[in-house]
């Protein structure tokens, strides 16, 4: 039985899934953010859809984690 949904994406494909634009989505993987793969003479890029799920999944959990720079801290110091 064939799987449901394509093992890889285009970049095409992964901006609309990610509702962002094709720029953006080329800038993650050349940054490495995103893993991807270049096949074809011409190099065209490809993400597997389990690259895409996991780089998903890395998102969420860095959203979780509090940003230490915008916390407010209990340590007030004084100039008396």
């Amino acid at each position: 039985m064939p799987p449901t949904s394509p093992r890889f994406l285009t970049l095409a494909d992964v901006a609309e899934i990610l509702n962002v634009t094709v720029r953006q989505v080329y800038a993650l993987v050349r940054s490495g953010d995103l893993r991807g793969i270049q096949i074809g003479g011409r190099g065209q890029w490809r993400i597997e859809n389990d690259q895409l799920e996991d780089y998903i999944a890395r998102q969420y959990a860095r959203a979780e984690i509090p940003d230490e720079a915008h916390a407010p801290t209990d340590d007030v110091t004084s100039d008396r």
